[in-house]
């Protein structure tokens, strides 16, 4: 088994999408080498201290925790 790492991770991601919706809802969808999506998201309690980039960081850094776990099951299932 491999292990896993940061920058292999980050290899398998070949499109990285953020949208926003309403004024606190922040989403992001890394597209992987297979053609699967994993999404990530983040929101806001107030539009008067949303911050668009530390919302796309946090919805990425969501997403890739979720790509992070989807990695080790399948590295575990080998």
């Amino acid at each position: 088994m491999k292990k896993l790492t940061k920058e292999y991770l980050e290899s398998l991601i070949i499109k990285t999408e953020h949208a926003r919706f309403g004024d606190t809802l922040t989403i992001c969808v890394l597209t992987l080498q297979n053609g699967f999506n994993v999404v990530g998201s983040s929101a806001c309690i107030s539009k008067d201290i949303f911050d668009e980039e530390k919302g796309k960081q946090v919805a990425y850094d969501n997403a890739f925790g979720q790509l992070w776990e989807l990695e080790g099951y399948k590295q575990k299932g080998q």
